[in-house]
């Protein structure tokens, strides 16, 4: 074999080229080895993950030169950036965003508040909608701390009289009409309160809380102060929180007894609370409260499944998805179901009891919780819940029965941006039940308002 003139030479350089790379390269090894040894774990994936994305852009940019068109100024002389690539390039560009901005959206089935107090900072959001923070706050019972209330108890004893603003205040000032949830005007499902009358409905029981005037309701910012807590991963505007539409709804039911009627069952089934013995979870408290609807003549289906294990150890990652399939069947097995209960319990500090007296009793605070679907940026479209108006009708609807008939065992509804399931029928609610601080007795006296509350919105009384 005979080489070309000056062959020989150039193996030789790329030899010697070689060699050093190689000698640089172990070299190099070794000192990546050793500083990567002093790099956190979080922050190496972190690196490596950005790396990822590099390399990823790099050769989608190499495959496809082409839809990389670089522009410079338009007329009016704003910048419109660099590059415009193709639809399937900026799909995937804003999907990885989103995910980026909207990590708490990995965890699909929390929906505890953590709450370190009934009303700790930061737990409302000011939205840009008129929602407000550090006003409205519960007292140590869950009552209104006398924003809106009507006298200074927020009593109505019959004595006073209302001046349109919803204030009993003693003085003769023009009546006006107080609303629980009523049939009367615009508001189906029970009673409206003359200024010189006394309420007792359907309970049989005084009204010992707070009734609104129509006014105060329909204005947003006192809606939204009194009566809700906004997560940060949503927003509630004020074309979705429209009290006069979601207090016209009539979320009375429709069937008869003589099949399923209502549906109680719990993603989370091994929740308990402080003192729980063996059974004592909020699956029991279902039962308690299945018993107690079946006594005011409903016909209640008690999905017991645990949709929270997996492998015999507890796994929630997939808690809502497993929930969705299995009582999917179930409705589909029975269609006159027209409620469906979630019941859960929060979970909140450790110094954080969520009880009241309810006739005497220790009772374990509730709240009703509504997924919206959306984050502030927008809607969720992979999670489309068309019943969300009725949901949120539902929630708003006992709220008001219970601010009057049971002042402080309601704490205030809280949004956030989920579904949770709750787009499978209108009157499906997601309810937490204390928290883990709470007594399993506290959490089986809260069944029975809570049944009082469901009869009178559902009853349509």
């Amino acid at each position: 074999m005979r080489l070309r003139r000056g062959g020989s030479g150039r193996l030789m350089r790329r030899f010697l080229a070689g060699t050093i790379l190689l000698m640089l390269l172990l070299l190099g090894g070794r000192f990546i080895g050793r500083a990567a040894g002093s790099i956190p774990r979080n922050d190496y994936r972190n690196m490596i993950k950005a790396g990822g994305q590099w390399l990823v852009e790099a050769i989608w940019t190499q495959a496809r030169p082409g839809e990389q068109i670089r522009r410079g100024q338009d007329g009016d002389g704003q910048h419109q950036g660099i590059t415009d690539p193709d639809p399937s390039y900026r799909k995937y560009q804003t999907v990885r965003t989103f995910y980026q901005e909207h990590q708490y959206l990995a965890w699909y089935g929390n929906e505890e508040t953590g709450q370190q107090s009934l009303e700790e900072p930061g737990s409302l959001m000011a939205s840009g909608q008129g929602n407000m923070s550090g006003q409205g706050n519960m007292s140590g019972q869950g009552n209104m701390s006398g924003q809106g209330n009507m006298s200074g108890q927020g009593n109505i004893s019959g004595q006073g009289n209302t001046s349109g603003q919803g204030n009993a205040s003693g003085q003769a000032n023009t009546p006006g009409q107080l609303y629980t949830t009523g049939q009367g005007g615009v508001l189906p499902g029970g009673n409206v309160l003359q200024a010189s009358e006394t309420l007792t409905g359907t309970l049989n029981r005084p009204l010992t809380g707070n009734t609104y005037v129509m006014e105060q309701l329909a204005d947003y910012d006192f809606l939204m102060k009194h009566f809700y807590s906004v997560h940060t991963s949503t927003t509630a505007g004020r074309d979705l929180m429209d009290a006069k539409t979601l207090l016209g709804k009539d979320m009375s039911m429709k069937g008869d007894n003589s099949k399923p009627q209502i549906l109680i069952y719990h993603t989370h089934s091994q929740e308990a609370f402080a003192d729980s013995g063996p059974g004592q979870t909020v699956v029991g408290v279902g039962d308690y409260l299945t018993k107690l609807l079946e006594d005011k003549g409903y016909n209640v289906y008690h999905d017991k499944s645990v949709y929270d294990l997996k492998n015999g150890q507890l796994d929630r990652s997939q808690a809502y998805n497993y929930a969705l399939d299995g009582i999917t069947n179930i409705l589909q097995q029975n269609p006159s179901i027209e409620v469906v209960l979630d019941i859960h319990r929060d979970g909140v500090g450790e110094n954080l009891h969520l009880v009241t007296q309810v006739d005497g009793k220790d009772t374990a605070q509730i709240m009703f919780f509504n997924g919206l679907s959306q984050t502030p940026e927008g809607p969720i479209e992979y999670l489309q819940n068309p019943n969300r108006e009725d949901n949120l009708a539902f929630s708003l609807q006992m709220q008001l029965d219970a601010a009057a008939y049971y002042p402080g065992f309601t704490r205030k509804i809280y949004l956030k941006g989920l579904r949770y399931n709750e787009h499978l029928r209108p009157k499906s609610s997601l309810i937490e039940v204390g928290a883990q601080t709470n007594t399993y007795q506290e959490a089986l006296n809260a069944m029975e308002p809570l049944s009082e509350l469901l009869d009178m919105v559902l009853s349509g009384k």
